[in-house]
């Protein structure tokens, strides 16, 4: 069997003498992982730092088995790129560990997320545009893999105005005007989450964040056993400090 495909790097681990385990998010196949040959050697390292895309190849007896991968080139090297901007290395870090924890080895449904993380991967030249960005990434992500927040209308009013907060326990979003006697166990829900004009300052980045942090622990990786990779906490003061 034998198939080709675009693919974002998402990081790979050594075999044997100088092989590399590479796992990668693909266009068209989800997430999947490969044998590259001479993979780990000095003269291939960089073409395989994450969040860099390439063109590959997969080839292997069949399809749930370990195949080989071979990389035909280096479509986009962004790793390289943000050398000098440690912010943006840690989002990359971040993005590509909370993809290969949440994201199950051949699930086709995360190739969802392969254009939106491209897009994000390229904005993070853009600061201080991209941390807004990255919080909507991470919205994204969790209704991409069936952990959505509803935040349409309020859940008490059904009214799709005034939107303040969200509920831990639901998910939903909700009127801070309606839910006064317990609105301090509420997420603040800002802004710019539900509206793309709206500004996003630290404060609201911030919140952003608590939210969303929040989903991904105790709903998307709970549901799968694992704690939220460590990469997101050490992402989080650069993007609010």
């Amino acid at each position: 069997m034998e198939w080709r495909d675009q693919a974002l790097i998402l990081g790979g681990r050594r075999f044997g003498e100088s092989g590399l385990i590479l796992d990668v998010l693909t266009a068209t196949k989800g997430r999947r992982s490969g044998l590259v040959y001479g993979g780990a050697s000095r003269k291939k390292r960089a073409q395989f730092e994450p969040g860099n895309t390439v063109e590959l190849s997969w080839s292997g007896r069949l399809e749930e088995q370990l195949g080989r991968f071979t990389v035909a080139e280096v479509v986009t090297s962004r790793a390289g790129r943000y050398l000098d901007r440690p912010e943006a290395l840690s989002a990359i870090n971040t993005i590509a560990a909370l993809l290969r924890g949440a994201v199950d080895e051949g699930d086709a449904a995360g190739s969802a997320l392969y254009k939106p993380t491209s897009l994000l991967l390229d904005a993070l030249e853009t600061w201080p545009v991209w941390p807004a960005l990255y919080a909507r990434w991470e919205l994204g992500l969790l209704s991409a893999l069936g952990f959505g927040l509803d935040l349409d209308k309020c859940a008490l009013s059904g009214a799709n105005d005034g939107l303040t907060h969200v509920s831990p326990k639901t998910g939903r979003a909700v009127r801070g005007s309606e839910a006064e006697t317990y609105v301090d166990r509420l997420f603040s829900l800002p802004a710019f989450l539900i509206d793309s004009r709206a500004l996003a300052m630290a404060e609201d980045i911030e919140a952003a964040l608590n939210l969303t942090g929040y989903f991904l622990e105790e709903r998307l990786f709970s549901a799968v056993h694992k704690p939220i990779p460590a990469e997101r906490a050490r992402l989080v003061p650069k993007l609010i400090g």
